[in-house]
């Protein structure tokens, strides 16, 4: 299975896996599944770092390089194609990096790892609920 992760289930998997479901931790670990991770993630987590919402023991920017080198995923690209799926989503809000997940995975044919219930609402995208 290729497992897209949300921005907060790839935070947990490197900071606080006890977060993550017996599920979720378990399709995180099986080998057989690739797991995926947006650039629009990365851009979220240094978002949050810089307003303080999360903090690190050292600058966001090196914490990311080194969370990809000790757990490298593949990247998922961001392309025109996804860009243009944002338009055709049923989203209930208008963030954007949830928009870009959500396309993300329809256009590559991920299954999207989120606890986020508005985005394990949305038709069209498969997913794979952290509960």
């Amino acid at each position: 299975m290729k497992l897209l992760l949300d921005t907060h289930i790839w935070l947990w998997s490197l900071l606080d896996p006890a977060k993550l479901s017996r599920r979720v931790a378990s399709a995180l670990q099986n080998d057989a599944n690739e797991l995926w991770l947006s650039p629009i993630s990365v851009w979220e987590v240094l978002m949050l770092a810089e307003r303080g919402r999360i903090v690190f023991d050292r600058d966001a920017v090196e914490w990311v390089q080194e969370a990809r080198r000790a757990a490298p995923l593949a990247e998922a690209p961001l392309t025109v194609e996804v860009a243009l799926a944002t338009r055709g989503l049923a989203l209930r809000h208008r963030d954007p990096a949830d928009a870009f997940l959500a396309a993300t995975a329809k256009v590559f044919g991920l299954t999207l790892v989120t606890t986020d219930r508005r985005l394990l609402a949305v038709p069209g995208i498969r997913t794979m609920p952290n509960r």
